[in-house]
Formats: structure tokens, sequence, C-alpha cells
């Protein structure tokens, strides 16, 4: 369970994002749904210990990692969290294997990868470089990456933003299939995604105060 209590984020430029209390049940599958630069991104990268927040607290199954040390966050979200970019972070040249191979220079068991690979429609591109996949072959090749190493949370941080809708709900259907049992938190702007996820939750409604988020630091 993941609950996040009066956490607010202030950057350089004192934008500041101010956000309510939530909870994120184990087995349960989350949409953040909202507009550009209300937060959803900065909240990801909170849960996952890539940035820090100004207040509040982050209880993830009741320890409060927003107090652990840089260290620690680091290496739970390298063991306990997948977490999906838009831009996919994958390298070009390297195969799709290479690319979830690399998790082993992080001490990931990914035994289970060609399971995943065929959990998501990929595995016949396994030998493929990545340059020669299509978007949305991309997509499941860093959804599999994240997934692989089996982590109790998953982070989707606009999965289908570089997909047409068709692919992309497919993707998605595939996300929330594989990742069943697991806490799921996905962000996205696109209700038509919403019937997929356990609890939608418009972070419009979830955020206050300045949203005119610094480039790079917030781009839901």
């Amino acid at each position: 369970m993941i609950q996040i209590q009066s956490l607010g984020k202030q950057f350089q430029n004192e934008t500041q994002i101010t956000y309510r209390d939530m909870i994120f049940e184990t087995g349960r599958s989350y949409m953040l749904l909202g507009a550009s630069g209300c937060g959803k991104s900065t909240l990801l990268n909170m849960i996952a210990g890539v940035l820090s927040p100004t207040t509040g607290t982050i209880l993830i199954d009741g320890k409060d990692m927003t107090a652990a040390s840089q260290k620690v966050k680091d290496r739970f979200r390298i063991e306990k969290i997948g977490y999906i970019f838009q831009d996919f972070k994958l390298i070009n040249e390297m195969t799709v294997a290479d690319n979830i191979g690399i998790l082993r220079l992080e001490g990931i068991d990914i035994s289970g990868m060609d399971e995943m690979l065929e959990a998501l429609d990929i595995f016949e591109k396994k030998d493929a470089k990545i340059k020669h996949l299509s978007g949305g072959q991309k997509q499941r090749v860093a959804i599999a990456r994240a997934l692989v190493k089996r982590p109790d949370i998953i982070l989707a941080d606009e999965p289908t933003g570089n997909l047409n809708f068709a692919i992309g709900e497919q993707v998605i259907r595939q996300l929330v299939e594989v990742s069943k049992g697991k806490t799921l938190i996905a962000v996205t702007h696109d209700d038509r995604l919403a019937k997929y996820f356990d609890e939608v939750i418009d972070m419009n409604e979830m955020t206050s105060g300045m949203q005119d988020v610094p480039s790079g630091k917030e781009d839901c």
C-alpha cells in the first residue's frame, strides 16, 4: 500500500504543487488523469524516489520512504519498482534481449524474460534491434523490461503517449493484465482508457497551488 500524506513539491523557480492525501492499495490499478502541469509525473517521480518532496510523507507498506537516504531509495526503486517511461529509454543499437539484459548489471534476475515477452506479444522480436521496431513494439519492450524483475509497484508515465489510440489501447490492456496482483499507477490524459483501470483519479482535483511547472520537471 502506498499512502500520500500532506505532500508538496516546490521547485527552484518557486513553483509549488500541493497534493491531497491519497492511498494506492496493493493489487489495484490506478489511472492518474489530468491536464498538463497538474503534478501527475512529479508524483510518480516522488513515489519512485527520483524527486524528493518539499513537505509531507510517502509511506510504502508503512515505511516512510521520504525519510530514507537516497541510496536506500535508489535500491528500493531497482528492486521493487518497475518504471515505464514515455520515451521508452531503450538503446536503439541493441537488441530487445540486450536492452532487458542490462538489468543483470543491477543484480536483477531476468529469467522470466521470455515469458514476459510472450505475454506482451513481442517474443518474436527478441533478437531484433530496437531501431527496427514500431512505436507499439518499443513500448511493449519497455513494459517487459519494467515487469521482468517482478516489481511490487509499477509506475507508467504516459505509456501510450507516443502511440495512436488503437495501438495504445491494446498496450494498456496488456499492461493491466500482466500487472495483476501488483500496484499499478499510470499517468495519462486520455480518459478513453479509464475502463481498463480499477480506479481513476482526477489529478486536477487532487492538487493545488501554482502549476506552471518548469520544463523537465513535470511533463504530464
